[in-house]
C-alpha cells in the first residue's frame, strides 16, 4: 500500500479528512450503523474505512469508483435529524450561496454564477449545525428561502437570530430605522451590537463548511448537492465536539 492514501495508515485521516483518528473511528462508526458496510450486488473492493475517507476528502480513486461509493455512502453521513430543542436552546440562521453545475437547483444570483440556496442553521451555544435547508436557486432572497426549505419547522419552539433579510419570518432580526426616522435610540444600537456578535458564529461555521473543495464548484446532480452539504455538516460536528 505504499504510497497510496489509505485509512490504514492513521497519517492521511486528519490531512483530508480534517478529523483525529478518534473521531475518524466514530464516524466509521456511525456509518456501519447505519448500513454503509452492508452488502448488495457486487462486492466493495475498498474496505468501508477508506469508503468513508474517499467521501470525506473526494480523493483518490478512479471516477467511476467514486462514483459508486458516494451514491452509496454520502445519504449515511448526513447529520441527524435535529430534536425538540430545549428551554434554553436558541438558533441562528443564515443563507449561503453554493455553485453548482445542476440548474435545476441554481440559478444566476449575486456572486454571478449559477448557484443554490443553502439554508443554514446552528445552535447558538455549541456552534454544532442542526439542520441543512433543502437547496433552491440561488436567486431566492432569505425570507422566501426560509420557509421553503424546510428550515422553519426545525426553529419552531426556539429563539432564532437571523439577518436583516428575514424580516416578516417572526426571526430576531436587527432593528431598522422606520420611515421618517434618522437614527436609532441607543438602547436599539446597543441590541444590534449583541446582534452583530451573535450572528458572527454562523458566519464563521459558514466560512468552515465551504472551506471544503466540494462547495466551491459542486458537479453533483440531484440531490447531490444537499448530501453533501449534509456530510460536511456532519464532519464539521464531529471536529467541532472533539
Amino acid at each position: 500500500m505504499g504510497g497510496v492514501i489509505s485509512a490504514d495508515d492513521p497519517k492521511w485521516i486528519e490531512p483530508f479528512s480534517g478529523l483525529t483518528e478518534s473521531q475518524f473511528t466514530r464516524l466509521v462508526a456511525l456509518v456501519r450503523r447505519r448500513g454503509g458496510d452492508i452488502q448488495r450486488g457486487r462486492p466493495w473492493r475498498l474496505p468501508l474505512e477508506n469508503r468513508v475517507l474517499l467521501v470525506a476528502t473526494l480523493f483518490g480513486v478512479s471516477k467511476s469508483a467514486a462514483d459508486r461509493i458516494l451514491d452509496h455512502l454520502a445519504p449515511l453521513l448526513a447529520i441527524s435529524p435535529a430534536r425538540r430543542p430545549r428551554k434554553d436552546t436558541v438558533y441562528i440562521v443564515d443563507g449561503t450561496l453554493v455553485p453548482t453545475r445542476d440548474r435545476s437547483v441554481a440559478a444566476s444570483s449575486k456572486n454571478y454564477r449559477y448557484s443554490t440556496n443553502l439554508q443554514v442553521v446552528i445552535d447558538a451555544n455549541s456552534r454544532l449545525v442542526v439542520a441543512i435547508g433543502l437547496p433552491l436557486p440561488g436567486s431566492r432572497n432569505d425570507c422566501r428561502a426560509f420557509t421553503e426549505s424546510g428550515v422553519d419547522r426545525v426553529c419552531r419552539g426556539a429563539p432564532t437570530i437571523a439577518d436583516g433579510g428575514y424580516q416578516g419570518t417572526g426571526l430576531l432580526i436587527p432593528h431598522r430605522k422606520r420611515r421618517g426616522q434618522t437614527h436609532l435610540s441607543p438602547h436599539q444600537e446597543a441590541e444590534n451590537a449583541v446582534h452583530r456578535r451573535a450572528r458572527a458564529r454562523v458566519e464563521h461555521a459558514l466560512s468552515r463548511l465551504k472551506n471544503w473543495k466540494i462547495l466551491r464548484d459542486c458537479r453533483l446532480k440531484g440531490n447531490g448537492v444537499h448530501r453533501a452539504m449534509l456530510g460536511i455538516a456532519l464532519l464539521h460536528n464531529l471536529a467541532l465536539a472533539g
